[in-house]
């Protein structure tokens, strides 16, 4: 099983580093906030594509080459997700295709990675998590300008056993311009893009593909990471 005093120890540092920045943030807002009597937080910019996001949760996404079985809009937590069953034929694999879209310009990520850990707890009764790390993957996106951008997404990779199934699980925050694991890195960027009049819409992903029980998670590394890849597309063409 994960170790969480060896997560916590690799990212104190990196941790400490955003509290900081955080904190200039919003001092450097504080100010002419004080001086004017109008303050950014009060009223934040709209958030660009909001009906499309907010749709992803009714229909789910088309993924190329895959094949939705099931959808439906699940209760997590706190909120309401997209939950989708997905198979591929050839060759055949089934995955389970998670998405937390945002649902309004004062939504933010919070606890999703947390949410998706009770749920697999109450759903099979078990949820252990082992051979964790973080993984990083890139490909090419057609833009606007019908050019070629490089896509970056550092997500959480590991296996999840339950009482009778084990997955490959890929998670991250979806945002236009690629995706991260971290929600502090994501208010980040949204606080920078708000001095601009602009926002940072996200989506939560996680996605579950089905492997063999007590197995190697980087066997599944491969067949993840290409499925990962298309969600990341999809969302960047459709809502992002």
């Amino acid at each position: 099983m994960i170790s969480l005093s060896k997560i916590f120890q690799e990212k104190q540092w990196s941790q400490l580093a955003v509290l900081i920045l955080l904190l200039l943030l919003l001092t450097v807002g504080a100010v002419p906030g004080y001086l004017t009597g109008k303050w950014v937080w009060q009223q934040p910019p709209p958030v660009n594509k909001l009906h499309e996001l907010k749709n992803i949760r009714k229909v789910g996404l088309n993924i190329p080459g895959w094949q939705s079985v099931q959808h439906s809009e699940s209760q997590i937590g706190e909120h309401k997700w997209s939950l989708q069953i997905l198979k591929q034929q050839d060759p055949a694999n089934e995955a389970i295709l998670l998405l937390l879209p945002q649902n309004g310009p004062r939504d933010q990520p919070e606890v999703e990675w947390i949410d998706i850990s009770g749920w697999g707890k109450l759903t099979w009764g078990k949820w252990d998590m082992a051979q964790y790390r973080t993984a990083e993957f890139t490909f090419k996106q057609a833009s606007t300008q019908k050019l070629n951008t490089t896509i970056k997404v550092k997500s959480r990779f590991f296996r999840a056993t339950t009482q009778k199934q084990t997955f490959a699980v890929l998670q991250w925050y979806a945002m236009p311009n690629g995706g991260t694991s971290s929600l502090v890195n994501w208010f980040v960027s949204d606080q920078l893009a708000q001095w601009q009049k602009k926002r940072v819409p996200w989506v939560a992903v996680s996605i579950l593909m089905l492997m063999e029980s007590f197995g190697e998670v980087e066997t599944s590394w491969s067949k993840l990471q290409s499925l990962g890849e298309k969600v990341q597309s999809e969302l960047m063409s459709i809502a992002l």
